[in-house]
């Protein structure tokens, strides 16, 4: 359900249309929680879900209102409304990963929001040469005015200095979240580290556009890790994240 929110954005021509489908699963959670999902095979396994592990309907409802509002495409006004996004989409899923693990801990909560912030920022880098093909500039427009950049620059694909203090600037709060999220990793139960392992995906993307000197469109920020799955594996196995 998740992922197919995430890509309603992407798949509609029109607002309206991607404003229906979020008010259906507004519906079905509000239905879900009513003992009464809707007949459909996502609701019903997310109903499974509901009831097992106690999920707390807050942050499902967060993450459709979330998504409803991107629909509005436009950039980002500035770094705290992208953290604001990513608290309640990003973060907000994690909350729920972590109560499927039986996992209750503050510390847990704190992490995972600065992990969830920093996935969202990671992100929005991420998609950058993809939406900037297509005309679309999303980045935080308070971190571009400050450097003098503009959307064309990013549409252009341009590689000026400029271009890259504001990709450094927003990696680098990136970076921020990821390492307080792993400033009291002691005190975050073992049991919440599944939920977790994704930073080692950030990690490494952050390290790859540090090694590009901060291009985003450069070519080897597409190119995948093979060793990605043992570094995940690893962590697991240490139970950190």
């Amino acid at each position: 359900m998740w992922s197919w929110l995430r890509q309603v954005k992407d798949s509609i021509s029109q607002k309206t249309i991607g404003l229906m489908r979020m008010q259906f699963w507004q519906t079905a959670v509000e239905e879900i929680y009513r003992d009464d999902p809707p007949n459909q095979p996502v609701s019903t396994e997310l109903w499974r879900a509901v009831r097992t592990h106690d999920l707390t309907k807050r942050w499902m409802l967060k993450i459709i209102a979330e998504r409803e509002k991107d629909l509005d495409d436009r950039a980002y006004r500035n770094l705290q409304e992208l953290e604001t996004y990513s608290e309640n989409t990003q973060s907000s899923l994690l909350y729920l990963l972590l109560e499927c693990l039986g996992v209750k801990n503050v510390h847990a909560d704190h992490a995972a929001s600065h992990i969830g912030k920093a996935q969202g920022i990671v992100m929005c880098l991420r998609a950058t040469p993809y939406y900037s093909s297509r005309r679309k500039v999303y980045l935080p427009m308070d971190i571009c005015m400050l450097h003098e950049a503009s959307q064309e620059d990013f549409i252009r694909g341009r590689q000026e200095k400029h271009i890259r203090d504001v990709v450094y600037d927003i990696a680098s709060q990136a970076h921020v979240h990821l390492q307080h999220a792993r400033s009291f990793s002691h005190m975050v139960p073992a049991a919440a580290t599944p939920a977790f392992l994704q930073t080692v995906v950030l990690e490494d993307y952050l390290h790859k556009v540090r090694k590009a000197d901060f291009d985003v469109f450069h070519k080897s920020l597409q190119n995948r890790n093979p060793l990605l799955p043992i570094q995940m594996y690893l962590r697991s196995w240490k139970k950190t994240y």
